[in-house]
């Protein structure tokens, strides 16, 4: 360990001189065609995306043309410089040096992070290890007051210029209104985005239960990717859901509770190593789907916080999935719609239907609550109807006055539940996503 003070200046040269000693010389060839590796990327409103780039091969020169080779986008480099820590502008790049590359271009998602960069007649073969990404959780962004809708769409537009990884798209809800459809890397994405939209443009979000993409097979073989429970076709031949390979650094005397929790959640157990007298690696193959509500809150409670989480997803696997529908007043509520698996869809059912019956405000008729499969009921509450008393003005008289104003009451009830429609409140969508954290 050196001893330095950036503030008195004492040991910095050690630490220069550490560096050079310690830290192995770049690999590359300066002679070989050029290629550069984007490790990260910003956006300048005059001057377009930035690449933050490491030069591995060859050299770059100003105002030479250059091409993404994943991407296929062709640029010129406006200019290429060092940080120093503020950009310094310098000539060339070569083999070895890390800088920026000033590319001019509007759009951030025509760069992506991992990309190789060469000239335009330059490398044939990439820099290994680039992955295309794909957003994995998908949820629906919706304003509380509907006028912000324009808003919205600005706000989302301006943060894709720094967030290539977003997806997003248009999306209608009968009961929230316009919309859009997000895609994330993860939760933690969705957390970020979420808090961005509110704090830096100072929007009032309501986001709906979050869910994962889903591969749907037709009869006839055609293949589909489900990314909303709405869009879930009635039939089909089967379903398969992505999977990830969960790694969970525990104290040992928590391996029990975490093992628990990994098979509620229809985990597969893949291996344990013990990395020290007391702490136990355990890794298990779960349904993404599974841990996009409240497993990570789970895992963090019942290890006290001592649990460190981590997951790569791992592929496809078919699954005994099906779509739980919510209907109020026989009329299905699409954002409210659940893909779960078939042997928990009873238990989601009922706690869905028992949650919201506590949040629907009631109506001036009954309305009933109702979960579905299809055409099959799995479980029903009903909000009992406000009964305005009709009878207080009768102070006496024949028994025939109350009966006729009491009839006349029923009919207009009767009529009033043909026409009537039943508002749901944001509190019964937010109950949606606290349900999960609820029942256990």
């Amino acid at each position: 360990v050196l001893r330095i003070s950036a503030k008195t200046g004492e040991g910095v040269e050690e630490v220069l001189d550490a560096i050079v000693e310690r830290i192995p010389p770049p690999e590359g060839d300066p002679e070989a065609p050029a290629r550069a590796l984007v490790f990260d990327s910003s956006y300048d409103q005059y001057r377009g995306v930035v690449a933050f780039v490491r030069v591995v091969d060859g050299r770059f020169q100003t105002r030479e043309g250059l091409r993404a080779m994943a991407a296929g986008t062709r640029f010129e480099a406006e200019e290429l410089g060092f940080f120093s820590p503020d950009r310094s502008p310098t000539p060339t790049l070569e083999a070895g040096e890390v800088g920026y590359v000033v590319t001019g271009l509007k759009d951030v998602s025509r760069l992506r992070v991992g990309d190789t960069l060469t000239s335009a007649r330059g490398a044939s073969e990439p820099l290994p290890g680039y992955k295309d990404v794909k957003p994995t959780v998908f949820a629906g962004l919706y304003p509380t007051d509907s006028d912000d809708y324009p808003e919205l769409r600005d706000a989302l537009e301006k943060l894709k210029l720094n967030d290539a990884s977003l997806f997003y798209e248009p999306e209608t809800s009968q009961a929230l209104g316009f919309g859009f459809r997000c895609g994330f890397l993860g939760l933690l994405h969705m957390d970020i985005v979420r808090e961005r939209l509110e704090r830096e443009f100072d929007l009032d979000l309501l986001v709906t239960a979050p869910n994962v993409a889903y591969r749907v097979i037709s009869a006839d073989g055609r293949e589909t990717e489900v990314h909303s429970p709405a869009d879930m076709p009635r039939e089909f031949e089967r379903v398969e859901e992505p999977y990830i390979r969960a790694t969970t650094i525990v104290p040992k005397e928590y391996v029990g509770t975490v093992m628990e929790l990994n098979n509620d959640r229809r985990g597969r157990f893949h291996h344990l190593e013990y990395l020290s007298e007391e702490r136990v690696m355990l890794s298990y193959d779960l349904p993404l789907a599974e841990i996009v509500y409240d497993y990570y809150d789970q895992l963090k409670s019942r290890t006290k916080g001592y649990a460190s989480f981590d997951y790569d997803v791992i592929g496809f696997e078919e699954g005994d999935l099906v779509r739980v529908d919510v209907l109020l007043a026989g009329e299905p509520v699409d954002a409210l719609s659940l893909i779960v698996h078939r042997q928990g869809a009873y238990e989601r059912g009922r706690a869905l239907v028992d949650r919201l019956r506590e949040e629907i405000p009631r109506q001036l008729f009954d309305v009933p609550v109702q979960a579905a499969i299809g055409s099959r009921v799995i479980a029903r509450e009903t909000i009992k109807a406000k009964r305005k008393d009709v009878l207080a003005k009768c102070y006496g008289g024949d028994v025939t006055r109350k009966r006729k104003l009491l009839e006349r009451q029923k009919k207009g009830k009767k009529r009033m539940k043909q026409v009537g429609q039943v508002e749901v409140p944001q509190e019964a969508f937010l109950a949606v996503l606290n349900l999960e954290g609820d029942k256990r």
